[in-house]
């Protein structure tokens, strides 16, 4: 990633229905409350349907956590996408791999890595299909992780290295 001002983040799950769109929320408002809302954050997924809404776990532990997704539409994650982007970060090294290899280079981290998270916590688990306990887990993770990335954004430190 260069020593720039990142613009433009993007985060990557699979299917861009869970955990993206949580993340995704999240870092707006953690940028939104720390006064860069020049920053545009989206979402995509590796193996995304296009137009997909957001998962009912997610609607449901979002709006718990006063995050609206009822407009979320999932996308693919394309060339394009991972080429403009700024700054991605995955929810796990695969799709950190695949990110890299459509060409985001070095700019693509799991978010946990981006965050200076280690073990266990450094990647999301995909709740998707599970209750909604597994729901709330993921977003609990996803604020503290969110967190860590927005006050590393809003120091102007992103290009500092993993």
């Amino acid at each position: 990633m260069s020593d720039g001002p990142v613009s433009r983040v993007v985060f990557v799950c699979t299917g861009n229905t869970c955990r993206s769109p949580l993340a995704e929320a999240l870092m707006r408002r953690a940028l939104d409350a720390r006064g860069h809302r020049e920053i545009e954050v989206s979402s995509a997924g590796i193996g995304a349907w296009d137009g997909a809404p957001a998962s009912e776990g997610s609607l449901l532990v979002g709006l718990e956590h006063g995050l609206d997704l009822s407009r979320h539409r999932a996308r693919l994650l394309t060339r394009e996408l991972a080429r403009s982007a700024d700054l991605i970060l995955a929810m796990s090294a695969q799709q950190r791999d695949r990110a890299a290899a459509l060409g985001a280079g070095g700019h693509a981290y799991t978010v946990g890595e981006f965050a200076g998270a280690s073990g266990a916590g450094a990647d999301v688990p995909d709740p998707f299909g599970a209750d909604l306990e597994a729901y709330r887990a993921t977003v609990r993770q996803l604020e503290t992780l969110v967190d860590a990335v927005a006050a590393r954004i809003a120091a102007g430190r992103p290009g500092e290295s993993r």
